[in-house]
């Protein structure tokens, strides 16, 4: 499904495949920065699919995502919050508490004013600025299809300009699960042998 305009809250609710594009109108005027396309929790319980949003959508974006990949270029307040799967890429700005309870997937976020440490909640995920070259690659593909699907000129900007864009993303994905220690087994008293006791009572004064 293809829009052109702006979409209400819940863009994608519940989806389990296919693909939602949402891009600006062309004669939409462009305003510096990325507007807002969606949007209240968009994506929100997703299981699969793909979605691509040429511009920014609002709060709880992508939340219980467990399995759909998506590209958006901007989030307001607690996007990724409980994601257990998928991929997601911000191509902008977050709101505050990005990736509570967050405990599967991965998120890539566009940072070049590096303020996003500051707006996720470090609880359950580690961001990391440095992206090994499997996910650098998995990044720049998500974005190729983002521009193919809507023509973002911001898609557009960051993959002609690549080796100096990659250096300013976060990637967010939970940290590894610590395994609770367990407590050493209590040693054994040995049992006196069969007839011990009577022995040591028939000795006894």
């Amino acid at each position: 499904m293809a829009l052109q305009g702006e979409a209400n809250d819940h863009v994608g609710k519940g989806m389990s495949g296919g693909e939602i594009v949402l891009a600006p109108r062309p004669s939409f005027p462009r305003p510096l920065g990325s507007p807002v396309i969606a949007g209240n929790a968009v994506l929100y319980g997703a299981t699969g699919g793909r979605l691509f949003a040429a511009g920014r959508v609002g709060e709880r974006f992508a939340v219980r995502n467990s399995g759909a990949l998506a590209v958006v270029e901007g989030a307001g307040d607690h996007a990724c919050e409980y994601m257990t799967a998928g991929s997601v890429a911000i191509l902008g700005e977050t709101g505050r508490n990005f990736g509570a309870g967050m405990s599967g997937g991965e998120a890539y976020v566009l940072d070049p004013d590096a303020g996003f440490p500051q707006r996720c909640n470090t609880e359950m995920v580690a961001p990391a600025r440095s992206l090994s070259l499997r996910d650098a690659g998995h990044l720049k593909r998500m974005i190729e299809w983002h521009r193919d699907a809507t023509g973002s000129a911001r898609a557009a900007e960051v993959l002609e300009n690549w080796n100096a864009f990659l250096p300013l993303f976060w990637k967010v994905s939970p940290k590894p699960a610590v395994r609770p220690a367990t407590a050493p087994a209590a040693r054994s008293r040995p049992r006196p042998a069969a007839g011990a006791d009577e022995t040591l009572a028939a000795a006894a004064p």
